[in-house]
């Protein structure tokens, strides 16, 4: 029987076919390019990689791959790939000082070795010896390449390739089991959503240790054969514009972040901006939660100018347990809105708005056709009506095999069964939305839903309405969730206060804008703000609010005091 062709034996047959072709470059703060590597390097430094592994580890074996955002750690990720050791990528402590998340991860994993950089170890491995037992600790920078030799390990087809953990933002992070099938399928639909081939050239910035910046960034040009122009998230936090520059520099096909990222780029445009041409982008995709349609008009608005296109504008959706990729818009079409009822949203359903007063959805993209995607009520798993909003159900190859592990929670969330096809599995995404015309729209997630009187409202419209009140108040940076009260469920908000309002801020004056503002848009009493300080609301690594944790700390009195006056993080409790 003919072997498959794996992500590891693509890499091989560029090593030989086209050895000298640059596979990645990545640049510094300032733009500058420090590193590159091509196919034969990459594959080289691999090698010596995965010989160290193998003379120290079994097959199926965990390494933590602790690294800042740099070439290494894509060398590191290939030589586990040779090697037969399923690869842990990791959020590095930050300041000596190990997340919460890294902390459960690097427990749930029990990891063998830690391959990271050699002037790391000396601040890494105290930092983490409290929770890791790993015997090994390899510096992948140290490793000579040259006559590496060796032949890489036949990996099997279902064999899990790593483990990529799910951010945290609703629960403590598990480890999605991502095979090689898995990998292999997603980047065929990644390649035929995009539209990509060797010419197609990438520009990114999302943390390696996440799905988009793993699978998207740095895998899906290997997999076409493209090139991979890398830069990292805080040079991107620092100097949004230069993930501009870099595109018309490099004249990219293809880049794309969560919705922030285009926000980040218009606040920027208003002062003076470099020169730029971004007629090369045809797909600027958007994988945030959610997509919002001012973002992507202000942002076609702002840079049509420069040569951008709107039709380049390319809103999809995807999560860790699908390994990336589940629909995606038709390049070239830009994105699709639909003006729909707030009222029947409220009541679970999609309607289209009669009035004035509606709420605007950003189309996710095409159901792809590799895999079966299906709304279902999640509480009788029964296929919901066209216009009903469910569950969004997933099958295909490219849904991973579970979490590791959890046998309980992956039978849970990736064996649920609709009723009305009992011989298909299908990945519970946990996200709500419906299909319109063949086109997702994703509404929310099930777990932050909130319900008062039996109306369902979604954090992310409340949070947006919030920001929107009043210029003192932080876009991005605030949580919308419930709490038990008096007479049933009662909203909280809390929201934090720019940074440069802070002193000056006037609390009886924002509190009120905040609460008239939600009463009109959504017809609903806040029962508590809580205004807090820039950077209070803690977030995923890759900008989500982690809702339940503001709702955990909320409860535990947690955000401390404040005046505006003050230098202490803080709140102010405005009882309704």
């Amino acid at each position: 029987m003919t072997h498959p062709i794996l992500l590891p034996d693509i890499l091989q047959r560029r090593a030989v076919d086209e050895p000298d072709r640059t596979a990645y470059v990545f640049l510094d703060e300032n733009g500058s390019e420090t590193t590159t590597l091509t196919y034969r390097e990459l594959h080289d430094r691999a090698l010596a990689v995965a010989a160290e592994l193998g003379s120290r580890c079994a097959p199926g074996d965990r390494a933590l791959l602790v690294f800042p955002q740099s070439l290494d750690f894509i060398v590191a990720y290939f030589g586990c790939l040779y090697a037969g050791v399923i690869a842990v990528p990791l959020n590095p402590p930050r300041r000596d000082k190990v997340q919460e998340a890294t902390r459960a991860v690097t427990v749930d994993c029990t990891p063998v070795a830690v391959l990271t950089l050699g002037a790391m170890i000396a601040t890494l491995r105290p930092a983490l010896a409290p929770i890791c037992a790993a015997r090994h600790w390899l510096a992948v920078d140290e490793l000579p390449a040259a006559g590496a030799g060796g032949t890489p390990t036949v990996a099997e087809l279902d064999a899990v390739a790593f483990l990529q953990y799910t951010s945290g933002s609703t629960a403590a992070p598990k480890g999605v089991m991502v095979t090689h099938r898995n990998l292999m399928a997603n980047e065929e639909m990644i390649r035929r959503a995009f539209g990509h081939d060797r010419d197609s050239t990438v520009v990114g910035w999302a943390p390696f240790f996440h799905d988009q910046g793993l699978i998207g960034n740095v895998l899906q040009p290997l997999y076409v054969g493209a090139t991979s122009i890398l830069m990292s998230p805080t040079t991107f936090i620092r100097r949004p514009l230069l993930w501009l520059e870099v595109i018309s520099r490099y004249r990219a096909h293809t880049s794309g972040g969560p919705n922030f990222a285009f926000d980040a780029c218009v606040a920027r445009a208003a002062g003076e901006l470099p020169e730029l041409d971004l007629s090369s982008w045809q797909v600027a995709f958007n994988g945030a939660e959610p997509i919002r349609a001012e973002t992507l008009s202000r942002f076609a608005k702002t840079f049509a100018p420069y040569g951008f296109d709107a039709r380049a504008l390319y809103p999809c959706y995807g999560l860790a347990e699908a390994s990336l990729l589940v629909a995606g818009s038709r390049k070239g079409r830009g994105p699709l809105t639909s003006d729909v009822d707030p009222g029947a949203l409220g009541r679970g359903r999609y309607a289209d708005a009669a009035t004035d007063r509606a709420r605007t959805l950003v189309g996710s993209g095409r159901v792809l056709p590799e895999q079966e995607l299906r709304i279902v009520d999640p509480e009788t798993g029964q296929l919901c009506p066209p216009e009903r909003i469910g569950e969004i159900w997933v099958s295909g190859e490219h849904v991973a095999q579970g979490y590791w592990e959890k046998p309980e929670a992956t039978a849970e969330t990736f064996h649920a069964r609709c009723a009305d096809d009992r011989a298909r599995t299908y990945l519970r995404t946990g996200d709500l939305g419906v299909v319109v015309d063949d086109e997702l729209y994703v509404v929310g997630r099930l777990k932050d839903l909130i319900i008062v009187r039996g109306r369902n409202y979604y954090p992310h419209d409340i949070e947006h309405t919030v920001q929107s009140a009043h210029p003192a108040l932080r876009i991005g940076g605030g949580a919308a969730f419930s709490v038990p009260g008096r007479d049933g469920e009662k909203l909280v908000v809390v929201q934090e206060v720019k940074r440069e309002y802070a002193p000056k801020a006037d609390v009886p004056d924002i509190v009120g804008a905040i609460r008239t503002a939600v009463v009109q848009e959504h017809e609903l009493a806040v029962g508590e703000v809580v205004l807090t300080t820039a950077g209070q609301v803690q977030k995923t690594s890759s900008g989500k609010i982690m809702r339940s944790a503001a709702r955990k700390r909320y409860l535990a009195g947690g955000f401390g005091t404040w005046s505006p006056h003050g230098e202490e993080p803080a709140k102010l409790r405005a009882r309704s």
